[in-house]
């Protein structure tokens, strides 16, 4: 098999630790917990503190584990009796010490580490931090190996793969196809992305995501990271991750196995089946409507076009390379969007950036593990924020 799939059982699971509570994706989960009575023991939140606070009250958490001071402070004239946690020593005790397997919501690098953690503390892993993978797959799956620990991809892409590959042995398969909306430009040409702007790029044509993704999307970046991410989740060969622009992201992924069928997951856009199916632990009803083919009128796909979309023939590039390459890779795109959401480059910036770091910058050595990632992703932010890359 290519993925160590997870002990799914009948009952539901009782308690879950959710990480980016407040975000897209812990937000979602919430409605999956509430509506089958799962416990959410712990949270942890970035910045959104009324969101959070509406969340403690809700579903009567007990342990909180805060980004900032002033809003932990905030936190416990709310409720005295919460355990309060804040720091990344806070973040693993809180993943230790409270009941529950976890959901990594959390955006970016940052999630690398309670994914770390995650596994330390011998609980399942429902990943929707992609970087954990990106930057760190050979680690964390060797660590999820020895700690016999599952991880079930929460994405809708690897989701989907997930559960097309289930009872499917590796020589049975031909390639899997990772499905790719086009973000917001997908319909622009390379001229036409000159003066874009950061409003512009966060109007997705079918998700409601938080910038970060969502300008990855236009840029294609996301799709390059999640290449290298089903890579180290599915022990998939690179030769064998295919893309296709799918205009409608109702058909989340596919499965091409040997004698040329084709498996294909599909439903209307949301993340809720795929939270689901990793919470719940098997299929079950949802509140997602059912696709109407009487109404769906047609199914579009275009091939990928490597010179409309060059971070994505990169991403397989710096995939190939290894060693700390996705790492720079992902902590320059991190620094260059943000840069990009303040208005301080362009969007075509982006990719020029990228372009000049992967080039100028030799493989790294140092002793691969979760210290050096996080010394060279901090390395590489300070680099394009410094405008050393430009």
């Amino acid at each position: 098999m290519y993925y160590d799939y997870p002990r799914m059982c009948d009952s539901i699971m009782k308690s879950v630790i959710i990480l980016g509570a407040t975000g897209s994706i812990g937000r979602q989960a919430l409605e999956v917990c509430k509506k089958y009575n799962i416990n959410v023991s712990a949270i942890s939140f970035g910045n959104n503190l009324k969101d959070a606070l509406d969340i403690i009250k809700e579903f009567n958490v007990k342990s909180v584990w805060c980004l900032n001071e002033l809003d932990l402070k905030k936190v416990r004239d709310f409720n005295k009796d919460i355990t309060l946690k804040s720091g990344t020593n806070g973040l693993k005790e809180l993943i230790f010490e409270n009941e529950g397997n976890v959901l990594n919501g959390i955006t970016g690098i940052a999630g690398l580490l309670p994914s770390y953690y995650t596994i330390l503390a011998k609980k399942d892993l429902y990943l929707a931090n992609k970087e954990s993978m990106v930057v760190a797959g050979d680690i964390i799956n060797d660590l999820a190996r020895k700690n016999n620990v599952n991880i079930i991809p929460v994405d809708s892409e690897h989701n989907a793969i997930y559960r097309l590959l289930k009872n499917v042995n590796s020589d049975e398969v031909k390639k899997i196809i990772i499905t790719a909306s086009g973000g917001a430009f997908r319909d622009y040409n390379r001229n036409e992305l000159e003066n874009v702007t950061i409003n512009e790029a966060l109007k997705h044509p079918n998700w409601s995501m938080g910038k970060k993704i969502t300008v990855d999307c236009a840029s294609m970046v996301n799709k390059g990271l999640e290449v290298i991410e089903a890579h180290h989740l599915f022990n998939m060969p690179y030769d064998k991750i295919d893309t296709v622009l799918h205009y409608e992201s109702i058909i989340h992924s596919m499965v091409e196995y040997n004698d040329n069928s084709i498996g294909a997951l599909m439903y209307n856009p949301s993340m809720i089946i795929p939270i689901q199916y990793a919470l719940v632990r098997k299929i079950s009803d949802s509140v997602i409507d059912s696709i109407s083919f009487s109404k769906l009128n047609t199914l579009t796909f275009k091939p990928m076009d490597t010179n409309r979309y060059p971070m994505l023939e990169l991403a397989y590039k710096v995939g190939k390379l290894g060693g700390f390459y996705p790492t720079i890779f992902n902590a320059c795109n991190e620094a260059c969007v943000d840069l990009f959401i303040q208005n301080k480059i362009k969007f075509l910036d982006i990719e020029k950036i990228l372009f000049n770091c992967i080039n100028s910058t030799n493989n790294i050595n140092l002793e691969f593990n979760i210290d050096n990632i996080l010394k060279v992703d901090s390395e590489i932010k300070k680099g394009v924020y410094n405008g050393k890359y430009n």
